[in-house]
């Protein structure tokens, strides 16, 4: 999946479309509370600047359903950007309107403008008609000389912007950004040729939601340690007691499979802390994996599972995580999970993080510089870590 990057391409005085994901998290007073997507997306972004390109923007924020909803607008984003990279940057209050249309055409080398939230156009939603898709892509597509896909979070979506625009710029250079780049080469590259012994944690409420992970990575992985309330689903499986601890009934004849399929390979934990109710003040027990007591739930991987996984992953070369091992919003239910964080930030070996609940884990628990990659994307990684290709990415440039 080798595909080349902006950094192959000659930007200076061309106007270079780059979809980001600004998807930031807003207060009641339009601020941004969390501009991580947006620092990540600075390397680009400034690579871009420093060659003298002219940068377009465009992102979606929310779920808007190509409706103009002003609390979704991208205005806070762009001020945002503005701070971080110490100049002006230019807003379109629209997306392929007459504004935007403007502003595109007024646009001068070394500066850069932010396109009004995608999402507003019905024409961006991958399942509208082609009658309403088509001119929106078109458009986009007209705006510039370089597509750039540094929106790694929806690489698994064929929306028009991530899809059908580089679509229609055949013969213009179509490339990743660095963050794109980044998101293959540990989510792809590194889990096709990993140094062993390569040890992966799935965790996780979800049974339903890693099926396809778990069962990609027992074909590769040496070990897949199995944490969250997902192992409650396989301790049903396996005819056990989880009194009112979280299970998937749907899913325990497929978690049956997986365990048949696994072998030694998949590993369960042996002990479980449990409490009466989902509270920190609630009593709780350490028990045998599989003798939850009546009116308890498990919440939390045990002291023995905890030691054991941090064993296992000392001795290892490469690590992908998936998903908490247990409550770790709620002390002390959030032991498993810093044990486990912590193990992998000491063992030394590629560690690569996927997206969402774990990426957060580890970041609040303060060991985010000592992991080698943090994922940005939660669905994309998951569909990454199942070995599935996305379309938006096959279809750009080859390096």
């Amino acid at each position: 999946m080798a595909k080349k990057t902006v950094a192959d391409v000659d930007v200076s005085g061309k106007r270079v479309l780059v979809r980001v994901d600004f998807n930031v998290p807003l207060d009641d007073s339009q601020n941004v509370t969390d501009d991580l997507r947006i620092r990540m997306a600075l390397p680009t972004i400034k690579s871009i600047l420093e060659r003298n390109g002219r940068v377009i923007l465009m992102s979606h924020l929310g779920r808007p359903k190509g409706e103009v909803v002003p609390s979704m607008s991208l205005k806070p984003a762009a001020d945002k950007l503005a701070e971080l990279l110490g100049q002006d940057v230019a807003f379109a209050a629209d997306t392929v309107g007459d504004d935007a249309a403007a502003k595109v055409a007024a646009l001068q080398d070394g500066q850069v403008l932010v396109l009004e939230n995608l999402r507003f156009n019905p024409g961006e939603d991958r399942k509208s008609d082609d009658a309403v898709k088509e001119p929106f892509a078109e458009t986009l597509a007209s705006f510039a000389d370089v597509y750039v896909n540094d929106a790694f979070g929806t690489c698994h979506r064929t929306d028009s912007s991530m899809y059908l625009v580089p679509l229609k710029m055949v013969g213009k250079p179509r490339v990743t950004g660095g963050l794109v780049q980044k998101e293959i080469k540990y989510l792809s590259e590194t889990i096709a040729n990993p140094e062993r012994p390569f040890i992966a944690i799935v965790g996780g409420a979800k049974v339903s939601d890693k099926i396809n992970v778990i069962r990609n990575l027992l074909t590769i992985c040496d070990k897949v340690l199995v944490g969250g309330a997902m192992a409650y689903t396989f301790e049903l499986a396996k005819k056990r007691n989880v009194a009112m601890s979280r299970v998937e009934y749907d899913y325990v004849k497929l978690a049956k499979e997986l365990m048949e399929e696994g072998g030694d390979k998949l590993e369960l934990p042996t002990d479980t802390h449990c409490g009466d109710d989902f509270d920190a003040d609630c009593n709780k027990q350490v028990v045998e994996a599989g003798n939850i007591p009546v009116g308890f739930e498990g919440l939390d991987i045990g002291p023995e599972t905890a030691k054991h996984y941090a064993d296992v992953l000392s001795s290892a070369k490469t690590v992908v995580w998936n998903g908490p091992m247990g409550a770790c919003e709620l002390p002390p239910f959030s032991v498993g999970t810093r044990i486990v964080a912590e193990a992998i930030a000491n063992s030394g070996a590629t560690s690569i993080i996927g997206g969402g609940d774990s990426a957060a884990a580890i970041q609040h628990l303060g060991f985010g510089d000592k992991v080698t990659h943090i994922s940005t994307g939660g669905g994309a990684s998951l569909e990454m870590l199942e070995g599935k290709k996305f379309e938006a990415v096959e279809l750009l440039d080859e390096e």
